[in-house]
């Protein structure tokens, strides 16, 4: 041990036990980091040997050194238990390469794309549907409304088939057509088979620049006869809404009303595709623009069906065509089979009747059930 005055130093060592006055040792701060642990170890070791290993300290080996020497000999792993130990890494926890190799492939991947969108390496059906466009960006754009601002809850997928065509009829609500992009984001991410739901629009949706275009891209078709039924007998799953502009441009007060469903022009194309029919029905949709009136003069000016208006549209201008984060549940109901007609029964219009009553008070029902399970309007 070094004591003394800072500018000379002397090595001194602790008086014998039993000599004089004892003194409590103190090290300097330098080395008790290294050397307090085995000090402490070795007295430790000289106290439980009691006073005649303390006595014969100086006649050679003795109980006490023996014990001291076992423990200073333990002192290693005590020391390593003491220092922090690196924790293993758990199985299954990502690396920082493979997490570099993650992003890696989506940058190549995200230029891939790029590349064949600019040189036209991409596949376009007769509809104008682009699967490719579909799955990466429109559904990614679409997805954060539906999962984080909607928070869509969504049952029953299990009845649309796993294969085959199928015909989903569902209601129509809020004032702007929001449900059937959701209702096709519902189908995409929660079947089990990776389904696309191919919807039937109105000619307006059509008219629209920029819109025409993204319509089609999507999967989105004219709701005509002739395409519905291609598209089923080539196995695609088919979305209609039979109340058209007069269920999504009700008012607020006649919300969940189901209004009329044509004259069962969708029976009639199932019946002849042979193709099962689910209903469906979306909760939520009819609160994110309570519309409280509808100037007819602007529609007629503007050539639209209606021309809303609700507590924040036009007043709030732009800010007023946010939609209200209201919460959604669509409920897929048990498929209504249509194979066991016969071809003419397409024909028919008595079966077409109860067939569509049938679809229709099944979607209704549901509706109301719905209702009374919702705790809210926005949780």
């Amino acid at each position: 041990m070094l004591r003394g005055s800072p500018g000379r130093a002397t090595h001194t060592r602790p008086p014998a036990p039993g000599r004089g006055a004892h003194r409590r040792w103190r090290m300097p701060r330098s080395f008790r980091s290294t050397t307090t642990v085995r000090g402490r170890a070795a007295r430790r070791a000289l106290r439980d040997a009691g006073p005649q290993g303390a006595a014969a300290g100086a006649r050679g080996p003795s109980a006490a050194s023996v014990v001291g020497t076992a423990a200073i000999s333990a002192l290693p792993g005590q020391l390593d238990a003491s220092l922090p130990q690196e924790e293993p890494q758990q199985a299954g926890q990502p690396l920082e390469g493979a997490e570099r190799g993650g992003w890696d492939r989506r940058i190549a991947g995200g230029l891939a794309f790029l590349r064949r969108r600019v040189t036209g390496e991409y596949d376009v059906d007769e509809f104008g549907y682009d699967k490719e466009l579909t799955d990466q960006v429109l559904m990614s754009m679409l997805r954060p409304m539906y999962e984080k601002y909607f928070r869509v809850e969504v049952k029953g997928i299990e009845n649309i088939p796993s294969d085959g065509g199928a015909l989903i009829v569902s209601n129509h609500s809020g004032t702007l057509p929001l449900d059937g992009l959701m209702l096709q984001v519902a189908v995409h991410d929660n079947h089990p088979a990776g389904r696309h739901l191919r919807l039937l629009a109105a000619d307006l949706v059509f008219m629209l620049p920029v819109v025409n275009e993204l319509a089609r891209k999507a999967g989105h078709t004219l709701a005509c006869a002739e395409d519905a039924e291609r598209l089923l007998r080539q196995g695609e799953v088919v979305g209609v809404m039979p109340e058209g502009f007069k269920g999504i441009g009700k008012p607020f007060g006649e919300r969940y009303k189901l209004q009329r469903f044509g004259r069962g022009g969708f029976v009639s194309t199932a019946l002849r595709a042979g193709v099962p029919i689910v209903p469906c029905s979306i909760v939520g949709a009819e609160e994110i623009y309570p519309m409280i009136g509808n100037s007819k003069t602007l529609a007629r000016l503007l050539g639209f069906p209606y021309f809303p208006i609700t507590p924040t549209f036009p007043w709030l201008g732009p800010l007023g065509a946010v939609p209200l984060p209201t919460k959604w549940t669509i409920q897929f109901g048990e498929p209504i089979s249509t194979s066991g007609y016969p071809v003419e029964a397409a024909e028919d219009p008595m079966l077409m009747f109860n067939l569509t009553d049938q679809v229709r008070e099944q979607i209704q029902h549901t509706l109301y059930k719905l209702l009374v399970q919702r705790r809210s309007v926005f949780f």
